[in-house]
């Protein structure tokens, strides 16, 4: 038996996987708060991620109806890019920083014209790092709160966060810390030039943490932890990381050909490569994979969260929500919607808000308001799989994961404006079966059977039939006209994003 742990924006999850036939056994799942200013911040306390873990691995264990004696390893999948800066005692000196805190733009700004801007930061690093990455929340941290920062000892992301939590060692991966923004991501290894822009005063040999490969253990769970879970002595932590990379491994994105699109709190869309992807705008971010190899990826900042807003606002929960949306005609009869309620990476727009542009007396309903921002949402994915097409990335079919993914029309709509067939997982927590998966794979080693990933993906990853969803000809010739006017309105209200 295996832990998968996927500590996301809005909760950690885990699962209990049976190796031997390839099945999730038991689930658990517990929210987290999230600390959100206008300014831009979105915090959260690594400490809500503990008690999140704790309180859903005991809910799985439960489901599962097992001893945690049988568990043999954990392998922990986290949200990307945040800010975890602990002080000499392993103490957090500041709550973390998010993916989607953009409250550091001005500060990123900066570091990419102290790398040589973005054809500099290309050079020496493989991706332009973006207000999202961690580089600029440390920056931002060291200009606002002096204090806090000469009390770093470590920096960590959220994932290796809870490696250290359960083992008591500081390490990091290649997948995850590829989104730190000092990672040279075409070596494999810590830019230390970059990281002086970052941290002047910090020794990074002192305060990074030590890179081990994706198939190593961070560590084995420290006694107090493996007592107060039940587990055994010997339970191995799995290197981890990020929910892409992990993602990857949960939908068997390991070889290249495969696609994997993520409707998540953000958008994702990620293909696995034998070798860098490096764009001349820097939009593909060159990540690496947790797995081996690379994994470019573009991503969006407002998918769910975007129609989360809306449904709220109108009082629609899912159901209802995607009921307004069947009802609107395809187009929501010339309502566009600009869902940058977040800013954006893909585009580069880290303080843009969002936009509801065309209405009328004629067309101003809640059904147009619902399809437009699912639509919104779902063409700004499509402006990221036609950049991936610049590494002849062009899936015959997508496997699509996250929350989106359950709604049919939803799954409809990416169809019809992607013009390709996609198909769910049936293990729909991607991540954390990704995390479970790379548990395995590691213990595995560990044990002298050097197991192929593939061959353990390919046991435990299976296809959803019912969700195999094809493009609608119709539809796709419609959608074609509706997303030239969306794109031209995205051009004309940030000219200077398009022209990158």
């Amino acid at each position: 038996m295996y832990i998968g742990v996927d500590c996301g924006t809005q909760s950690t999850k885990v699962v209990v996987l049976d190796a031997q036939n390839g099945v999730i056994i038991g689930e658990g799942q517990q929210a987290h708060e999230l600390i959100s200013r206008e300014s831009g911040r979105r915090e959260q306390d690594p400490e809500w991620w503990v008690k999140a873990f704790d309180s859903a691995f005991h809910q799985a264990i439960e489901a599962a109806g097992i001893d945690a004696g049988a568990i043999r390893g954990i392998g922990v999948s986290g949200q990307q890019h945040g800010m975890v800066a602990l002080d000499d005692q392993g103490v957090p000196v500041y709550p973390g920083k998010l993916w989607n805190d953009t409250e550091s733009s001005k500060e990123n700004a900066e570091y990419i014209e102290a790398l040589g801007g973005e054809k500099g930061c290309l050079e020496k690093l493989g991706v332009v790092p973006q207000t999202g990455y961690t580089a600029s929340k440390v920056m931002w941290l060291r200009r606002h709160h002096r204090d806090a920062y000469d009390r770093i000892a470590h920096i960590l992301l959220p994932h290796d966060y809870l490696n250290f939590h359960l083992t008591g060692e500081y390490t990091a991966e290649s997948g995850d810390a590829s989104g730190t923004g000092w990672f040279d991501t075409r070596k494999r290894c810590w830019h230390v030039e970059a990281f002086s822009h970052v941290a002047p005063e910090l020794d990074p040999e002192r305060v990074l943490p030590r890179l081990i490969e994706p198939h190593q253990p961070a560590g084995t769970v420290r006694r107090e932890m493996a007592q107060r879970l039940g587990l055994g002595s010997s339970v191995i932590v799995s290197a981890g990381g990020g929910d892409n990379m992990m993602g990857a491994i949960g939908t068997g994105n390991i070889q290249a050909g495969a696609v994997t699109m993520s409707l998540g709190t953000s958008g994702t869309i990620y293909a696995s490569a034998s070798q860098p992807a490096i764009t001349d705008n820097g939009l593909v971010a060159n990540f690496c994979a947790s797995h081996g190899g690379w994994l470019p990826l573009i991503c969006t900042m407002n998918v769910t969260s975007a129609t989360s807003q809306l449904s709220r606002v109108l009082g629609h929960d899912v159901q209802a929500f995607n009921e307004a949306v069947s009802r609107a005609p395809i187009g929501a009869e010339g309502v566009r919607v600009l869902p940058f309620f977040n800013g954006e990476r893909v585009p580069m727009l880290p303080d843009a808000t969002g936009s509801f542009l065309g209405l009328s007396a004629h067309n101003f309903s809640a059904d147009n308001l619902c399809r437009a921002v699912m639509e919104g949402t779902s063409f700004g994915l499509r402006y990221g799989l036609d950049l991936l097409s610049a590494f002849d990335i062009r899936p015959d079919q997508l496997r699509l994961v996250g929350g989106g993914a359950n709604s049919s029309v939803w799954r409809q709509m990416i169809a019809d404006i992607m013009n390709v067939e996609l198909v769910c997982p049936v293990i729909r927590e991607a991540a954390a079966l990704g995390g479970a998966l790379q548990a395995q794979w590691c213990d595995e080693y560990m044990q002298g059977r050097k197991t192929a990933l593939s061959d353990i993906c390919h046991h435990a990853v299976d296809i959803d039939r019912s969700t195999l969803t094809s493009p609608d000809r119709d539809n796709v010739s419609r959608y074609a006209d509706v997303y030239a006017d969306y794109a031209q309105t995205l051009k004309d209200r940030y000219p200077e994003a398009l022209t990158r």
